[in-house]
């Protein structure tokens, strides 16, 4: 059996002296110029890659499917705790901070041909936390890079611009939604697109209180409504499709989703009855919830970045954007006198 162990690569992340540290599993049969998507999984606070890796059993859904995942790890030199610092203003924006790290460490991908050919229609990222929190930076900051965004046990986009205020959130909730919803389409600029989402969330979570699981599926649904200028009419309380079920043996849960005037899901909600703050279905987790990483997994593959079913290599409007945000990033900047 191949060994699911990650092999490690460098990134210069283009702060001064630092290294963005990342690790990447690729399939024991890949063969280069196969075209395959891409999975960028954010750990949760004092996890590091291999813990994510191991907890998740991402990498072997990759193995099964034949994807690409990479984890990007956060530094005790930037978090003492190794959380992304989703909570301060600085790594809120697009073009600098830890959201153009990451959005560098995938450019470094794609760039890296001899490796692998990613799809650039198909770079999806998931986290949970602290990373999930994250990830919905990124579903703001950079929809033209992630064709959609996997948020477990996270928080709405800006609910908080420093740690005071983050302790605050993750207890009992973050502002208004529709308002964080519409800062978060304000955040997209010119690349504003839908963004779908897929929500889990613990119904006993107890450090990220499940009000953030509401909040960040409703702050998504507003994003998403601004960006379809009225083709996305829907009611967080009426969903288009409620339903139940239990994983084998284990927890219970109820899935929501809300679909477009297509009929094709743009959200989905699952909420698991009894969970705490730990990935669903995942080793070293908690085993007894549905599997995570599968309903992600199956969700980002109907959903690609562009209208196509069938992966379909390099876009060449999208490889500019990416480029560009890569070379912005390392542009020099003005001081400023935010911390």
């Amino acid at each position: 059996m191949h060994n699911l162990s990650l092999k490690t690569e460098q990134y210069v992340s283009g702060k001064s002296a630092d290294n963005r540290p990342y690790k990447v599993y690729t399939p024991a049969h890949y063969q280069v110029g196969t075209i395959v998507p891409l999975v960028v999984m954010l750990h949760g606070c004092t996890q590091t890659a291999e813990d994510f890796a191991a907890g998740t059993q991402m990498n072997q859904l990759a193995e099964q499917y034949g994807f690409i995942v990479v984890y990007p790890q956060q530094t005790a030199k930037e978090n003492q705790n190794r959380c992304w610092n989703w909570f301060t203003s600085s790594n809120q924006t697009r073009g600098r901070g830890e959201p153009a790290s990451i959005a560098g460490v995938v450019h470094a991908l794609v760039e890296q041909t001899s490796h692998w050919t990613i799809d650039t229609n198909r770079i999806y990222v998931a986290g949970i936390s602290a990373g999930a929190s994250m990830a919905v930076i990124l579903g703001a900051t950079y929809p033209d890079i992630f064709a959609a965004i996997g948020v477990h046990s996270g928080i709405e986009y800006q609910a908080a611009t420093n740690l005071t205020q983050s302790l605050k959130v993750m207890r009992w909730g973050g502002p208004d939604p529709v308002l964080q919803g519409q800062r978060a389409h304000e955040a997209m600029g010119n690349f504003a697109r839908r963004v779908p989402t897929i929500v889990f969330h613990g119904t006993q979570d107890p450090i990220v209180s499940p009000i953030n699981g509401d909040q960040a599926v409703q702050q998504w649904m507003q994003t998403n409504q601004l960006t379809l200028n009225g083709t996305y009419q829907v009611d967080f309380h009426h969903p288009s499709k409620t339903t139940a079920g239990q994983a084998p043996g284990g927890r219970t849960y109820t899935v929501s989703s809300w679909t477009d005037t297509n009929g094709e899901e743009v959200q989905v909600y699952w909420k698991v009855q009894g969970l705490g703050h730990a990935w669903s279905g995942g080793s070293y987790t908690d085993p007894s919830g549905p599997k995570a990483s599968l309903a992600m997994y199956q969700f980002f593959m109907d959903h690609p970045l562009r209208g196509t079913t069938k992966p379909s290599g390099y876009d060449g409007s999208l490889w500019r954007n990416l480029r560009r945000a890569f070379v912005d990033f390392f542009k020099p900047k003005r001081e400023s006198s935010e911390a």
